[in-house]
């Protein structure tokens, strides 16, 4: 395994790690049925790429581009700290995508005063910046999980324009969905 894999791997552990602690103290409420531990989903889909590709099935070797590994790794980081950092300022509010929260706040501060879902597009990012950094096989996986992630944000966004009415959508008006300045 190169080295660049095992900063990864231990990225993503850490970064799972994090997330799954930190969910304890989330605010109660309610989510789908198949919404359920889709973090530990997502980390499981990750351990098993890195566990594939370990075992020789490696496709595409991204790794031989020393530029294209710099800037996944340079991806990977960005989007796992900007994931943290909309985390922290949600605080409470947080909870598995499409969920629905008991007595929700809207946030509009940190990260959120530029993205409406930064906790996403941090990682897409990160996905991004895995599969740049390893194979590009691993666009695949970023597509469909960002799909999964738009999706999720349409979701969210008609709740909370339920929710907040006005507010949400002069919220919506102020800001971009995934990506500052463009979407």
């Amino acid at each position: 395994m190169r080295v660049i894999d095992l900063v990864i791997v231990i990225g993503w552990v850490i970064f799972w790690a994090y997330w799954l602690i930190a969910a304890r103290g989330m605010k109660s409420g309610r989510s789908g049925g198949w919404n359920r531990f889709i973090g530990l989903r997502i980390a499981l889909l990750i351990v098993v790429i890195f566990a594939v590709r370990s075992w020789g099935l490696r496709g595409h070797q991204a790794g031989t581009d020393p530029v294209l590994t710099g800037v996944g790794l340079a991806l990977f980081l960005l989007g796992l700290a900007l994931a943290v950092w909309a985390r922290l300022y949600i605080g409470r509010n947080w909870g598995a995508p499409m969920s629905h929260k008991d007595e929700p706040e809207l946030v509009t501060t940190g990260p959120y005063h530029r993205i409406r879902h930064p906790i996403y597009t941090g990682l897409i990012l990160a996905l991004l910046g895995t599969a740049l950094a390893t194979s590009l096989y691993g666009l695949i996986v970023v597509v469909v999980l960002g799909g999964f992630f738009v999706y999720s944000a349409i979701r969210e966004e008609a709740y909370l324009t339920e929710q907040f009415q006005d507010t949400y959508r002069a919220y919506k008006h102020s800001t971009k969905m995934l990506i500052p300045f463009v979407f």
